[in-house]
């Protein structure tokens, strides 16, 4: 990831407007919709839109549980700043009410058996469908919001750093389980 702001983001020399490529992400978002129109009038009137997982893009359910046990921090804001460097700004929605993070991944990841170590770890791929916020709702409020907003249409989380976050989760909550048995700080 380039160190582009939220306003600009350089390519090939060229300054992008942060409306723009907002612009481009809804547009290819709602290529996985079965009803653009109904998804656009979706994002406006609620906020999100069920787009279909298995085209374009899959995604990874991670229960908040283990996601804040990897970041080693329930604070929200603290959370999406450390999903940022460990998915390398690959784009990730928060669902709130479930407490369910959803990192959007490339399709083909979908055929892959995720971890099933952690219980409610799930790929969602063909056949599945995921309410994705309007791509101006970066903000912790409401149903949902993008934790991690998606840069440019189809730049996804690599498959491989999700894995190897979910690993990290797991080896700091049996460490933080050991401290708890031995009485120890982990």
């Amino acid at each position: 990831m380039s160190g582009a702001t939220n306003e600009q983001h350089a390519l090939e020399g060229v300054v992008v407007p942060g409306w723009e490529r907002q612009l481009a992400v809804a547009h290819w978002l709602l290529s996985a919709a079965r009803d653009r129109d109904a998804a656009r009038r979706e994002w406006l009137l609620q906020g999100a839109a069920l787009l279909a997982c298995g085209g374009i893009f899959a995604a990874v359910r991670l229960p908040g549980d283990l996601v804040r046990a990897a970041a080693q921090t329930a604070d929200e804001a603290e959370v999406n700043g450390f999903l940022r460097r460990a998915l390398d700004g690959g784009p990730v929605i928060h669902g709130r009410y479930s407490d369910q993070y959803y990192a959007l991944v490339p399709a083909s990841a979908s055929w892959r058996r995720p971890p099933r170590a952690f219980p409610g770890l799930e790929c969602l791929g063909r056949d599945c469908f995921l309410g994705v916020p309007a791509v101006d709702r970066t903000e912790p409020k409401g149903r949902a919001y993008w934790a991690v907003p998606m840069d440019s249409p189809g730049e996804l989380c690599d498959p491989r750093l999700v894995w190897a976050l979910v690993q990290l989760a797991q080896e700091r909550q049996r460490a933080v389980e050991a401290a708890e048995i031995t009485g120890e700080q982990p």
